[in-house]
């Protein structure tokens, strides 16, 4: 790997410092507070952000202009084979404006690429170059779930090349040693990112560079990479924490009165709406410890209900495709089903539903929107003892 060991050097250490603040945050004391105040993903798109990836890198530069050059010298090309393929790197911030925008300012070495050329009579040349610059990029994205979106960027960048020439017809350049060139070309790349955490998150991209080497060579390099990637600013995570119950009376000593008839049940429906980040962790469906202790006390208040039937339904917003909302609701509702029923629910009485995205309550333009349209519904139908 041809002078890659300080740069590879810094990756390792911009990967270290994003996995420890990651861990750090996660480890922090959370302050409780009341069920609706849990983590919203909806935070990082609009978050800072810092990253840094390797990948290959291949470069298609020097054919057709050296072999005029060589001609024009009285030494046409009988002979070209180049190295034209390298380790690249890159560090980066960025800023997204929203869901679908951002702006991101980046650092590259897409690595060294040499050529030897034979001409007639012997003659030979042999040249190195290396491309180091940075770039600023408008990206783009596109949200296919909760956890995965393409991604597309174009933007400008600023290549430096530093190139050397060796052999026996050097006369074919004008410098053997030319100084180091810099040159403004256009920047493209598409990929893909997948959320590990609502922090963390991989990407895998396919950039072109245009590029120009110090004797005015022009070409293309290509890299594909892996990146890692953090977004500063996420909220602490919290602890749901059921109301305390209210406190109990003493009683007065009891009156001897008349027995009444007991009261004739009367029927009773009641529905509840429960946040689903109450209940899950992000884009999961397994139900947390507080979301546990808000189904717990739930289910306290059903004491005294003879209950027919329970329906327990999931929601999603609108982030992600309609197939995939469908399902993740569906499970989120089973998730719920399985605890009550560990719970003693007989579960012939608990029937689940996943409405997907189609029941909204609030806009799912706004991140508060899509954070209540986040949610499962209990209703329950049964016979209450009337008072």
């Amino acid at each position: 790997m041809k002078n890659s060991s300080k740069l590879a050097a810094l990756i390792a250490l911009a990967c270290a410092t994003m996995m420890s603040t990651a861990s750090a945050q996660d480890m922090a004391p959370q302050a409780p507070v009341q069920a609706q105040a849990t983590v919203n993903p909806d935070w990082a798109n609009t978050a800072w952000y810092m990253g840094a990836g390797v990948g290959r890198t291949r470069a298609d530069i020097y054919n057709n202009d050296l072999a005029n050059r060589m001609s024009a010298a009285g030494a046409p090309l009988t002979s070209f084979n180049a190295d034209n393929r390298d380790t690249g790197y890159k560090l980066f911030v960025g800023k997204k404006f929203n869901r679908y925008i951002g702006v991101e300012l980046g650092y590259f070495d897409l690595g060294d690429f040499s050529f030897d050329a034979g001409s007639t009579a012997g003659r030979n040349l042999r040249g190195e170059t290396d491309f180091r610059g940075v770039n600023l990029d408008l990206v783009g994205t596109l949200p296919l779930t909760e956890r995965l979106s393409l991604l597309a960027r174009a933007g400008v960048q600023y290549a430096k090349a530093r190139t050397s020439y060796s052999g026996n017809f050097l006369n074919a350049v004008s410098n053997p040693n030319p100084p180091n060139e810099g040159r403004r070309h256009a920047k493209i790349g598409v990929g893909a990112e997948f959320k590990l955490s609502e922090a963390l998150a991989l990407r895998a991209e396919v950039e072109r560079y245009r590029v120009t080497d110090a004797v005015y060579n022009n070409g293309d390099v290509d890299m594909a990479s892996v990146s890692l990637v953090y977004k500063f600013g996420r909220p602490a995570k919290v602890a749901y924490v059921a109301p305390a119950p209210a406190p109990i009376a003493e009683a007065p000593a009891p009156v001897a009165a008349p027995v009444a008839p007991a009261p004739e049940p009367v029927p009773t429906s009641e529905k509840v709406s429960i946040a689903a980040e109450a209940l899950f962790d992000f884009d999961k469906s397994i139900v947390k410890p507080e979301g546990k202790a808000a189904l717990d006390e739930f289910m306290a208040k059903l004491q005294g209900m003879n209950t027919e039937v329970m329906i327990a339904v999931g929601h999603t917003d609108s982030v992600g495709t309609n197939a995939y909302n469908d399902k993740l609701s569906m499970r989120r509702a089973d998730a719920v089903k399985a605890y009550m029923v560990s719970k003693g629910l007989d579960p012939a009485r608990l029937y689940t539903e996943g409405k997907g995205e189609t029941q909204p309550v609030a806009d799912n333009a706004t991140a508060e929107g899509r954070a209540k349209n986040r949610r499962v519904t209990i209703e329950v139908v049964g016979t209450r003892t009337a008072k």
